[in-house]
């Protein structure tokens, strides 16, 4: 399989860059490719442009200003995407990933009768959430509702794409991890990644 894997994460020493480089090691040693993206050394621009939000609905949408990661997306059969949770939701720069790429005639398409949209990202056949918050779980699932979860599997998942395999794996309480905790967090992620 071919992965874009996309990493989300302003600092390159962070915890995120090592999940990403131990799901590449993974993916790799199976004999998938994988073509990283990291958006912020790629130096993204997550704003949705004037031009880009006035043209939404037009036929085709332009996405010229992101072809180059759209291409990079439709030629891809897994998306792995490797961000922290910050105020239970994503980092700017990942919103706007989706905000930006994940456009129509690209993820997807207006039902003509309007209401329902139909999926377009038939190509992905699996998306992976690698991630951490630095809340406990309890807070996150019980009281949060796990919104990063709902909104990946629920709302992109399904609304882009046909019969995927989504999964998503978090460290919880990340400010209060040690070292042992995270090294095993590395290896699940890693024997995980393994069985693709």
């Amino acid at each position: 399989m071919r992965i874009l894997l996309v990493l989300a994460h302003p600092l390159s020493e962070s915890f995120a860059a090592s999940v990403a480089r131990t799901a590449r090691e993974a993916l790799e040693a199976s004999g998938h490719t994988v073509d990283l993206l990291d958006l912020y050394a790629e130096d993204f621009d997550p704003r949705l442009s004037e031009a880009e939000r006035n043209g939404y609905f037009d036929l085709p949408y332009d996405t010229s200003a992101v072809a180059g990661i759209v291409a990079r997306l439709k030629a891809a059969d897994g998306l792995v995407l490797v961000f922290p949770q910050w105020w239970f939701n994503f980092p700017a720069i990942l919103k706007g990933f989706f905000d930006r790429v994940f456009a129509p005639g690209v993820a997807f398409t207006h039902d003509a009768a309007g209401g329902r949209i139909v999926p377009q990202l038939t190509n992905i056949r699996l998306l992976y959430a690698l991630t951490t918050t630095g809340s406990p779980w309890w807070l996150v699932h019980f009281y949060m509702g796990n919104p990063v979860r709902r909104l990946l599997k629920r709302g992109i998942a399904n609304f882009c794409s046909k019969k995927l395999v989504f999964r998503m794996m978090s460290l919880h309480d990340m400010d209060r991890a040690t070292q042992a905790r995270r090294r095993a967090h590395l290896e699940r992620i890693r024997r995980a990644l393994a069985a693709v």
